[in-house]
């Protein structure tokens, strides 16, 4: 365990939660084997209290991961999105000061999306809400969306991506759990398709985190910022894609050493970046591993501590947890 003395008080804006309802109900409608994982994690409170401790995470931003709620009926989704939700806020009430809540949609419907943006902000008090980057095929630029950013932009809200499969799932995967190498592109794909829809641009005031690094848009940044060009996106400069995509946040969940953070600061400065921890689907050993990463890892130039940068940016991100 971290000692009080060298405690860094991350804030962990990627850390998830799941119950046996709703793994049960998800395995029922075809995710058994969810994004091609062996098996559900087990979660708790306490257990996620315990990792917390050990780690030194003041705080853990809860959500629903990958593959969600909506198993195709719009009515179900509602349901479940819902009563997750609840389900997460008491936790949140339960324990003060440890938990928050980024609030899960029934996605691809809008209408239930748009009364549970209300509810989960002005009932649940939630710190934000997760999108996942398609709900079946339905990329975050889709002008279907649309109505779903609008409200979020108009409340400031905070807003984290989260990866899942594809729909071409099936033929690109080969065979492999799908969080090793589509997450990764799903992430880049989605992204792009916000860049190249202008929600960015029509949107100003969405505070966005982009999860695991970036994924792959690091690498392919100065790509995408290309053919932006050539499709005509890019006229006064406004529209550049890098300069769009430094206005992001970026979680760390996952091996963000010794390679996948350099690479994310070639393209945004250090005051983006977020601490995640990816628990539970990111077994606790592992995510204690990842997480001692940073304390053995010289912070970035002129800073104290990779620690003191990313919970200060959180608390810059979510004031409530500075408080």
């Amino acid at each position: 365990m971290i000692s009080d003395s060298r405690r860094p008080g991350f804030v962990d804006v990627h850390a998830h939660f799941v119950t046996n309802w709703y793994a049960d109900l998800a395995s029922a409608a075809g995710h058994r084997l969810p994004d091609g994982m062996p098996n559900w994690p087990n979660w708790s409170a306490e257990a996620h209290l315990q990792l917390m401790d050990r780690s030194g995470i003041d705080t853990a931003i809860l959500s629903v991961s990958s593959p969600g709620v909506h198993f195709g009926d719009d009515a179900a989704a509602r349901l479940l999105a819902r009563r997750l939700n609840e389900y997460a806020a008491g936790i949140v009430r339960d324990h003060p000061g440890r938990f928050g809540l980024f609030a899960t949609l029934p996605l691809p419907d809008v209408g239930g999306g748009l009364a549970e943006i209300t509810y989960a902000f002005d009932s649940l008090g939630a710190d934000g809400i997760i999108l996942e980057t398609n709900f079946a095929g339905v990329y975050l630029g889709d002008a279907r969306l649309e109505p779903i950013f609008a409200e979020l932009d108009r409340r400031g809200a905070v807003v984290l991506i989260h990866p899942t499969s594809p729909v071409c799932w099936q033929q690109t995967a080969l065979g492999r759990p799908r969080p090793m190498i589509e997450f990764i592109f799903d992430t880049a794909r989605t992204i792009i398709d916000m860049l190249f829809a202008g929600t960015f641009e029509r949107h100003t005031r969405l505070q966005v985190i982009v999860p695991h690094c970036g994924g792959a848009l690091p690498v392919v940044a100065d790509r995408v910022n290309g053919f932006m060009k050539l499709a005509g996106h890019v006229d006064d400069g406004s529209s550049d894609a890098i300069t769009l995509m430094r206005r992001l946040y970026y979680d760390t969940a996952g091996s963000a050493f010794p390679r996948q953070i350099p690479a994310l600061l070639s393209l945004v400065d250090p005051d983006r970046l977020l601490y995640g921890s990816d628990y539970p689907w990111t077994p606790a050993p592992v995510a204690e591993f990842h997480t001692a990463a940073f304390m053995n890892v010289p912070g970035p130039a002129g800073t104290a501590s990779w620690p003191a940068v990313m919970t200060a940016n959180a608390h810059r991100l979510l004031p409530r947890l500075g408080r």
